[in-house]
């Protein structure tokens, strides 16, 4: 079956196979949140970004081999609904940036911060600071040394346009950083993940930065 990352609140997960990786995806809670299952396909090891909401839907995806981490892209209480029953069931190790874990009320064990590497198995993922949409959001690049790069951008980034912001300054840093560190450094090729709806990749959303900055959102 094709990957398209188009999943629905109760329907199953659509699944990317990379060679080294696994990327399971489920729509979960009444903000429609992404949830993320990342597992090493050389050592059966799993990751979950983003423990959102429905626990008992993300527990189900995990199945029997367990948890070994869960990364929460930023602060904001629909993502972050299901981190307590998850980290309970699976002892799983918790992450989150320095600057948005005080206010996640699960103990983040391994405070993150730009640059970071957060590993899956043989699998490395670098975490990216972007401030705006909060002051600790982190995106995840998994630079897969068999293709393109594959980004979890949390709120950050969408298709059409960056995640929400409360004023002009935080609107300007957070598209300052994505330019930086996302568009900057990355292909068009780049697979985007964001926290809600549909994925997109960076060549379908480069021609529209400038129109972005224009409108201020």
């Amino acid at each position: 079956m094709t990957y398209t990352g188009a999943v629905k609140v109760g329907g199953p997960a659509d699944v990317h196979e990379l060679p080294a990786l696994m990327i399971s995806k489920v729509a979960v809670g009444p903000m429609d949140n992404n949830a993320y299952l990342l597992r090493c396909r050389a050592t059966g090891e799993q990751l979950l970004i983003d423990a959102a909401n429905d626990a008992a839907t993300l527990l189900t995806l995990i199945g029997d081999d367990g948890l070994a981490s869960v990364v929460t892209t930023h602060r904001h209480g629909d993502h972050w609904q299901a981190l307590g029953e998850v980290v309970a069931a699976t002892g799983a190790r918790t992450y989150a940036g320095r600057y948005d874990a005080e206010a996640i009320p699960v103990t983040t064990d391994v405070p993150v911060e730009d640059g970071d590497t957060i590993r899956v198995g043989d699998v490395a993922l670098t975490a990216v600071h972007l401030v705006g949409h909060t002051p600790g959001s982190i995106a995840l690049v998994y630079d897969d040394p068999h293709g393109h790069a594959h980004v979890f951008t949390g709120d950050c980034l969408f298709p059409g346009g960056p995640g929400r912001t409360g004023n002009p300054a935080d609107f300007a840093s957070l598209m300052d950083g994505l330019e930086a560190k996302i568009f900057g450094p990355l292909s068009d090729e780049t697979w985007i993940y964001p926290g809600h709806g549909n994925d997109s990749t960076l060549g379908a959303e480069r021609p529209h930065l400038a129109e972005w900055r224009a409108r201020g959102w």
